[in-house]
């Protein structure tokens, strides 16, 4: 089973969406095995956008993403990585495939509501600087079977 971090950004949060993204991700199938409500600190923001420095963008993000609070969680399930990003949709809104959370709710890239991790390595990192190992909970949904078990 793969894990990743999503992020409810500061504008999914202001604007009321974090009920819905959730339970987006729950019908999707999948597991939530960490959450938490908080405040970004400008450190962890550098961190977890260090890619992104000294581009164009990478001051106004850090401001953004520390503008408001987060719904920081990991997410688990079968191929939880592929699915979290085809549920989120194209990073632009105006782009993504109809149904999708950013389709449905956003505009413009800038305020996309969600980030999720792009890759299992990745993934591995970002859920390493957002989380402890004890903030992690391990258990078992009772509809497992059903979701990921083959008819082989």
């Amino acid at each position: 089973m793969e894990r990743s971090l999503v992020l409810i950004k500061p504008d999914g949060v202001q604007r009321g969406l974090v009920g819905e993204i959730i339970k987006r991700l729950e019908q999707r199938g999948l597991k939530l095995v960490a959450a938490k409500f908080m405040w970004v600190s400008d450190q962890l923001a550098q961190t977890h956008y260090a890619v992104h420095f000294g581009k164009p963008f990478y001051n106004g993000l850090i401001n953004y993403i520390c503008s408001a609070p987060v719904m920081a969680m990991v997410w688990e399930g079968q191929d939880a990585i592929a699915a979290i990003r085809q549920t989120m949709g194209a990073t632009n809104p105006t782009v993504a495939a109809p149904g999708t959370i950013r389709h449905d709710f956003a505009i413009i890239s800038s305020r996309n509501l969600t980030h999720a991790s792009d890759s299992v390595e990745n993934s591995e990192k970002e859920i390493a600087l957002w989380f402890k190992p004890e903030e992690l909970v391990t258990w078992s949904k009772i509809d497992e079977e059903w979701l990921f078990k083959s008819n082989n």
